[in-house]
Parts: C-alpha cells; structure tokens; sequence
C-alpha cells in the first residue's frame, strides 16, 4: 500500500488478489472499464488473479475500504470473464475511486491533480493495466490522465482515441436484446415489444435511442431529473416510471437494468413483469442463485459480462490503432454469441449465466495453455519479424 497526499487528501494505492476464485487470464495484457470514478486496466502476461486498484477519498459511497475492495475484485473477475466471452486477449480488472465523482467545483473530488496522480499509478504498472472510462469518468478525464500515462484508451478523437465507449456498449446491449427477442419470439426485433430501461446515463440514453428506431415502446426511469428530462425532450413517446420498484412491476416484455450492479435480487425477481432481463449493468446478480430463480420463473437472463461488451471492444480496438467500422463490426457479434450462449444452456440444462461462465472458463483455460510454448527471445527477429509483434497484436504467445 502506498499513501500519496495531495489536494483531495490521501490517495492509496492498494493490490489485492483472491487466489480462491480468479482464474487465470491466459492472455498478454488485459484491459476493462472501472466504476465510481476509474478506469479501465489489462492484466501482464500470465497473471493468475484479479487486481484491484483502489482510490480512496474522504466522502465514500461505501461502508469501508474492505467493501470497495470487494467491490472492485468482483468487477475485476467479471471482467475476465466478459473479454474472455469477446474473444479479446485481455485479462480482467478494475479501478475504484471512492467518493462523489462530480468535480470539486461541484461538490466533488474529481480535480486535475486527483486524475494525474492516478495516472502516474497507472503508469507504475508498466502496461500491466491500461485505463479507460466508466461510471463518473470521461474522455475528458482519460485526456487529463494521459498526461502522466502512456496506457489510457477511450481519449478523444483529436488525440487519436476511440471517444465515448458508451457508444459500442449500448450498440452491444441492443444486439443481445435483438438475440433475446429472437430466442424468445422468433424475430430478432423489439418492435412492439415493452421496455423498461432502468438507469439512463451514458449507456441507457443510447439504448433508449436504439429501442425507439426500433419500434419499442419505453418505459424508462433514473434517480436523476435531468436524465429523464433529456430523454422525454429527445423521444417525448417514452413513458416515466416513478422509480426502479415501479417500473420491475410495470407491465414489461424486457427489463433492462442499466445502472449499478445487485439490480437482481430475491425481491427483484419476485416482482418482474417481464419474461427477458437483458442490460447494461454490471454484476447485476446480487447473490449466487438467482440465475436459477430467474430460469425457475421462465424469465430469460442475457449474461451482463456477455451483453456489455461493446465498450471493452472499443477500447481494445484503440490499442493498436482505432477503425470504428472494425470495432461496430466485432461487437455486433454479441448477438450471434448471445444465441450461443441460449443455445448451449438449453442443452446443458443450465441457467444461461452458467452456460457463459463454462464457455468464457474453456477459452480461458485453452489459451491459458498456449503459455507453455516457450518462444525465444529472439525468434521472431530472425524470422523479420519485431520481438514485441506478438504483444502488439494481443497474441498470448509467451516470449523468452
């Protein structure tokens, strides 16, 4: 643990593993998106556990350090396992900043030093995690970031970044949502069909565009005023729900929870209405069970670590160099995965999170074992080839 004093008080930095549930990640780096205000991180090669980076800050959202640590170790794991099902060579991991992610001026803690300093954090790790955005952080802060890091992704265009991954993570949960109409109805469309989108931030507004092009009707609802009323001026046919209990209990064909993780619990699944939970959030099972509970009820559950993908593909795709087409193009195939996922469960006669964590553990494990190839040092400059070629590329070819 290292403590740094600066301008918002005591910034640490703390490492911790659970060798008990972290598979291996069997890949040359990895890279994830982060949650409170964090970033994104990629694993070294062969790193067998989940880190967790940790901001702490006065004015926590949560009970203590340990929670957050928790927190951030089960967003780590969930990211192994989403770039594992994406087909990335990437590991898994995540970054917290505990506290208001507003700007200081706001009431915050987010300032220019805060960023930097986690920049140089970041940069400490040697290329072992590389950064993005999530819940509280912007382009605008990866830019700030960069300033002290050479391993950031999802910065602004005009330095050569991918922009807002929210765009492909949205994109990627309406793919997944056409799979889940087409398992369930026979047409990959939500035209007709009801939804309620939970959590309308940067992802769940971009989902809302999507549902309304298609033809759904939305029923949508958020702690923030703001945030609803930008919606109803964008689509005013979207309907309000008065909060999250109201809108599972509303008449709905589709739940799409989108804001923060524990969305589905006992209560929770009780009430649903609808007969497909498909969204954006993360570790949206707040215990382990309720995948069964929701298959008991008839209730089709997309993965969360299958459906929100779309971000992670963009940024990864910005590592060598950033082509939009290519990245839309790889996450439309959550889709296809997503029907895989349907297809094996069905099978197997699992819960289809089951039916995911089996598929994404096989390539972990797959890959995982292309490690024991010892290539040397040098080979690939006799062959003409760079010696780092095969980093650069995401290869989980182990080298010297």
């Amino acid at each position: 643990m290292t403590d740094v004093q600066n301008g918002s008080g005591v910034l640490r930095r703390i490492f911790a593993s659970d060798s008990s549930t972290a598979p291996a990640t069997a890949t040359s780096r990895s890279s994830s998106a982060m949650t409170g205000t964090a970033a994104s991180r990629p694993s070294s090669p062969c790193i067998p556990r989940h880190w967790a980076p940790l901001w702490a800050a006065p004015g926590s959202p949560y009970a203590s350090e340990e929670e957050a640590v928790q927190d951030a170790l089960n967003l780590a794991r969930g990211m192994s396992y989403k770039n594992a099902l994406a087909g990335l060579d990437l590991g898994g991991g995540k970054a917290v900043i505990i506290g208001d992610p507003a700007h200081i001026t706001e009431g915050g803690i987010k300032t220019e030093a805060l960023l930097r300093a986690y920049g140089r954090f970041v940069q400490s790790l040697g290329g072992r995690y590389i950064t993005a955005c999530d819940v509280g952080t912007y382009v605008a802060d990866m830019d700030v970031i960069a300033r002290e890091c050479d391993y950031v992704t999802g910065r602004s265009p005009e330095y050569g970044g991918a922009g807002d991954s929210s765009v492909l993570t949205a994109f990627g949960v309406f793919q997944a949502m056409r799979a889940c109409a087409q398992h369930r109805w026979g047409a990959p469309t939500l035209a007709g069909r009801r939804v309620g989108v939970s959590g309308i931030g940067k992802v769940g507004h971009y989902l809302v565009g999507h549902l309304v092009e298609d033809g759904a009707q939305v029923v949508i609802t958020d702690v923030r005023p703001d945030a609803v009323e930008r919606i109803r001026a964008a689509h005013p046919g979207v309907e309000v729900a008065a909060d999250t209990e109201a809108l599972i209990r509303a008449n709905l064909d589709v739940y799409a929870p989108c804001a923060l993780g524990g969305a589905l619990n006992d209560a929770t699944v009780a009430a649903l209405t609808a007969t497909v939970v498909c969204g954006a959030a993360n570790n949206q099972l707040a215990h382990a069970g309720v995948e069964k509970d929701l298959a008991d009820r008839g209730i089709l559950y997309a993965p969360d670590y299958l459906v929100n993908a779309g971000g992670v593909i963009q940024v990864a795709d910005e590592i060598g160099g950033f082509v939009f087409d290519r990245a839309k193009a790889k996450a439309a195939k959550i889709y296809d995965t997503t029907l895989e996922i349907f297809a094996r469960a069905e099978a197997d006669g699992v819960p289809p999170a089951v039916a995911a964590d089996r598929l994404a553990e096989r390539r972990m494990a797959d890959v995982g074992r292309l490690r024991s190839i010892l290539v040397p040092a040098d080979a690939g400059a006799e062959a003409g080839v760079p010696a780092d070629a095969g980093a650069e590329a995401g290869s989980p070819v182990r080298r010297g």
